[in-house]
């Protein structure tokens, strides 16, 4: 079993928003239903791996990331997805990725 912490789209205690870059979301299949255990992966702008999480029983996910453009990929049994968010300064950014095989 993975031991990331639980996922979710309510941000730990002391995590400042204003200060923060949050990449945050869900994984869905193509009839809207969350995708738990997606491995969800943040991609830099030039296609690098830069972390990966599983996403939670209800398909939520969250990364601490810089501004600047990312891919975030999920792969699942139910298939595989990408989304692309460019944050350009701290906040909470929300993504959604479908996936299809």
């Amino acid at each position: 079993m993975c031991g990331a912490p639980v996922q979710g789209q309510n941000l730990p205690a002391g995590v400042d928003a204003e200060k923060e870059t949050v990449i945050t979301g869900k994984v869905v299949s193509d009839a809207g239903s969350p995708v738990g255990g997606a491995f969800v992966r943040l991609l830099d702008s030039t296609g690098e791996f830069t972390a990966e999480v599983v996403a939670s029983g209800s398909g939520d996910f969250r990364f601490f990331a810089a501004p600047g453009t990312w891919t975030v990929r999920a792969l699942s049994a139910s298939g595989n997805g990408d989304a692309s968010v460019s944050p350009e300064s701290a906040g909470i950014h929300e993504v959604t990725i479908t996936v299809s095989k």
